[in-house]
């Protein structure tokens, strides 16, 4: 077995932790079973070695623990294990060979596993779609050159926490500071900050990665988003992502300006795509594939201080799950403002629509700052027209008159707008049939 000692940081979140992959000693028994996706009785691997069939000689962890300080590559050719928060430090490189598999061990509160990208850290993770980075738990037995395992599914979820980008692009924070403490970390961890004044920050490319299982809990309520960016700047390259089984948001965006390109959100427990902050980036070309315990395919929040910023959403497809008991299409709050555009949706109930929820983004609306345009949607059983579907609750706007404007009923399979589905072959969700 190979472990990489990486250097400590004073915060108790980030204390390396030695833990052997070997079998602890068990009762006699205690059996191997070979077929439970557990590593158990005399396995020296997921449902291989002792008394199962032989592991892979490829099967070899490395763990990563507390503060990456100096550039370091993660290799296709053995699995590598986040062992609670793993930062990439200021003026670092992670680089991530495609093919990669890393793993997130359990834990939650302050023993939560995620991959951080501190600001003035890069990360130059450049999967290909033959060769996708995968993220996902320490308890999916996928195995080195496998896109798959197969004893998880998009229903496990929490099982890791997540990815987070934090940059130096500006948001906007409650009392105007230039920084603010990123969602799903506590706010003792320094590592934590994101926020600043370039708004083309450069934090690297991250490119054709699945993040998987994860969303572990750290507080009452607070679960790690998939792939949270905080502050990320337009220097930032990042495409063809997928976010599968989160208990939190797939993605959520405070503040910055990255414009990110062909993402898929499939089977969260809470939203797709989120924006917070002022950010005033571009979204293009997104899927969200909503599931049993999904949430809002959108939620939409403004700023929180005075920097004002809006953002776009281009090329849209959202499918929905009538069985979701808080399912719904979208939410604006807090004043957002910004653009959705090209969009496609089907597969929702008749009670699941699309919400204002204060006076300041009715407002927004009726000036022109929040706005909608080429929206294509399946009615739902019981649903006669678009109208129906759109609801501000604080009943100051004609939202629900003019959506037959920008909204038009269609049936499955004639849509003209949309996300480009083609791009998402290679995702876990395709494999899935989710689309």
């Amino acid at each position: 077995m190979k472990k990489l000692f990486l250097t400590g940081m004073a915060l108790t979140a980030l204390l390396f932790t030695s833990c052997s992959k070997d079998d602890n000693a068990a009762p006699l028994v205690q059996l191997a079973t070979c077929t439970d996706g557990i590593k158990n009785g005399n396995e020296t691997g997921i449902d291989c070695g002792g008394a199962c069939v032989p592991c892979k000689t490829a099967n070899i962890d490395s763990d990563l623990s507390g503060l990456i300080s100096q550039d370091l590559t993660l290799t296709k050719d053995i699995i590598w294990e986040l062992n609670g928060k793993v930062v990439v430090g200021d003026g670092v490189t992670l680089t991530i060979e495609p093919g990669t598999i890393i793993k997130g061990t359990e834990g939650t509160g302050s023993l939560a596993s995620a991959l951080i990208v501190g600001r003035g850290g890069l990360i130059d993770a450049r999967g290909t779609a033959e060769e996708p980075i995968i993220f996902t738990s320490i308890n999916d037995n996928i195995q080195v050159g496998q896109k798959a395992g197969t004893n998880l599914d998009e229903n496990d979820r929490g099982l890791w926490g997540g990815v987070l980008i934090l940059g130096k692009a500006p948001g906007s924070f409650e009392g105007d500071p230039e920084e603010s403490q990123i969602e799903g970390i506590p706010a003792d961890d320094e590592f934590g900050r994101f926020g600043g004044t370039d708004p083309e920050d450069n934090s690297g490319f991250f490119q054709y990665v699945s993040i998987r299982h994860g969303g572990a809990l750290i507080g009452s309520g607070n679960e790690i988003n998939g792939l949270s960016m905080g502050g990320v700047g337009s220097g930032t390259l990042i495409d063809n992502i997928e976010v599968v089984g989160n208990v939190d948001d797939g993605y959520e965006f405070f503040g910055g300006t990255v414009n990110p390109t062909n993402l898929v959100a499939f089977a969260g427990g809470d939203d797709g795509l989120d924006v917070d902050m002022a950010y005033s980036g571009t979204i293009t070309n997104a899927l969200v594939i909503q599931g049993n315990i999904s949430d809002h395919a959108l939620e939409i929040d403004g700023p929180e201080g005075t920097l004002l910023g809006a953002f776009t959403i281009d090329g849209l497809t959202i499918i929905g799950d009538p069985s979701a008991p808080q399912g719904e299409i979208a939410d604006f709050r807090d004043a957002a403002k910004g653009t959705i555009k090209n969009v496609f949706i089907k597969g929702f109930g008749a009670t699941q629509d699309l919400e204002f929820d204060d006076a300041g983004t009715a407002e927004n609306y009726i000036d022109g700052s929040l706005s909608f345009s080429a929206w294509e949607i399946v009615l739902p059983e019981g649903v006669s027209s678009v109208e129906d579907l759109f609801n501000d609750t604080t009943d100051s706007t004609t939202l629900k008159a003019d959506s037959a404007n920008f909204a038009t009923a269609v049936q499955a399979g004639s849509q003209t707008v949309g996300a480009d589905l083609s791009v998402f072959d290679w995702t876990f969700a395709k494999a899935r049939g989710a689309f």
